[in-house]
């Protein structure tokens, strides 16, 4: 499935063994989205003694899963995520650790367990760039559309829920809230239909 590495690297952490097989979900709390070439480095993925790769469509299906940008290899959107993050979720503080959004974001992405966290919240209030759970499959809020996620893109649009219905939310609530304060996550090209 070449077609489906998408636009974005992930990184949790050494997730897999010398088999490459994956035996843990993250090493650390700072998960993060990462270019796909940086400064002509090449990696051997799943190579040993380094972390795993994961692969994200989008950066609106990184943030979902809880990630946030690299602060090598993307600062510039590194910087403009921490600042909109500081505005919407630090409670009036001048400045605020990347630690401390981490830690926030860890809490919000993974129940006990390590299952997947997801909040509920009205339709009405969900913003664009979230994502949803409905019939165990992930669906992108984008531009007034529901639009079905799958590894290589956003296949057929889902029916709108009405607006008071409540909807499990999968995207973390503190960006969430970014994305109703102005901060839009960069969204494959097929969401647009």
């Amino acid at each position: 499935m070449a077609d489906a590495r998408g636009a974005w690297l992930g990184n949790r952490g050494k997730l897999h063994d010398e088999n490459k097989e994956i035996v843990a979900l993250w090493k650390h709390k700072q998960w993060k989205v990462c270019q796909l070439a940086y400064k002509g480095r090449k990696r051997q993925i799943f190579s040993p003694d380094s972390y795993s790769e994961l692969f994200f469509l989008d950066e609106a299906t990184a943030f979902s899963a809880g990630h946030r940008p690299c602060a090598e290899c993307r600062r510039e959107r590194y910087l403009e995520f921490k600042e909109a993050w500081r505005r919407t979720n630090g409670a009036g503080l001048p400045e605020i650790a990347i630690a401390q959004i981490d830690e926030q974001l860890h809490k919000e992405r993974v129940v006990p367990g390590g299952k997947k966290a997801s909040h509920l919240m009205e339709f009405r209030d969900l913003p664009s760039g979230a994502f949803i759970e409905r019939d165990n499959e992930a669906y992108l809020y984008w531009q007034m559309q529901l639009r079905k996620w799958s590894p290589s893109g956003y296949t057929e649009v889902g029916a709108l829920p009405q607006p008071s219905q409540v909807v499990k939310v999968l995207t973390p609530f503190s960006i969430v809230k970014m994305y109703k304060n102005g901060f839009a996550p960069q969204v494959h090209e097929s969401a647009s239909g």
